[in-house]
């Protein structure tokens, strides 16, 4: 319990953005999804592969498997991310003005 409770913050990171994305933050799926490809492919051509031809073969795979991925959820709020808009359990923030 006193793991958690220190790390909460590191735990709940995913808060700190959209709400529509946060299955996105949460899972790593995707990642997985795609490197299962290639080793499904690469495991049925053993020996045969220099690194150059692999990694060449690799990119194909990839290039190819992208066509059947959906998009992101949310992908219309990254901007507001990568701008550095605060949200706040997955809402966003009115961005406070300064009195001058």
């Amino acid at each position: 319990m006193a793991k958690l409770v220190r790390d909460r913050h590191a735990l709940l990171t995913f808060c700190d953005y959209p709400a529509e994305r946060w299955k996105h933050v949460r899972t790593s799926n995707p990642i997985e999804s795609t490197f299962a490809i290639v080793r499904h492919r690469t495991r049925h051509t053993k020996g045969c592969l220099s690194r150059k031809t692999w990694l060449a073969m690799a990119f194909r795979l990839i290039m190819s498997a992208q066509k059947k991925w959906r998009k992101l959820d949310g992908r219309n709020r990254l901007p507001e991310v990568i701008e550095g808009v605060e949200f706040r359990d997955g809402v966003r923030q009115l961005s406070r003005i300064s009195p001058v």
